[in-house]
């Protein structure tokens, strides 16, 4: 799925997956590992890179919370399935502190 694509989806509501997103990000992007702090949850520069990658592509293009959050695809519908779980702690922190939560050490993509 090309970027382009996978933007107008998300714009639309339509269902996305984890996966499509990580694939376009690997094939347009250049990617820094950084540490980042999610709503009090702090990740190092080793874990939840996935989550820093997506957050980083929705800054980028500038999406909304509920845009974002769809980004997430199925671990996004595990979240919203589980309420009171404690599976997929950086949704669970976006969900609740927003863009206003989330801070990155340094830039993590790049265009290539």
């Amino acid at each position: 799925m090309s970027e382009e694509k996978f933007l107008e989806n998300v714009k639309l509501g339509v269902e996305v997956k984890f996966s499509d997103l990580m694939s376009i990000i690997d094939e347009n992007y250049t990617y820094i590992a950084s540490p980042f702090v999610n709503g009090g949850l702090a990740n190092k520069k080793n874990e939840n890179q996935g989550s820093a990658k997506l957050f980083s592509f929705a800054g980028i293009h500038k999406l909304s919370k509920a845009e974002t959050l769809q980004c997430f695809g199925e671990h996004y519908k595990t979240v919203l399935d589980e309420p009171d779980g404690n599976s997929h702690q950086n949704i669970r922190n976006f969900m609740r502190y927003g863009w206003n939560g989330l801070k990155f050490d340094s830039i993590v993509l790049r265009r290539k």
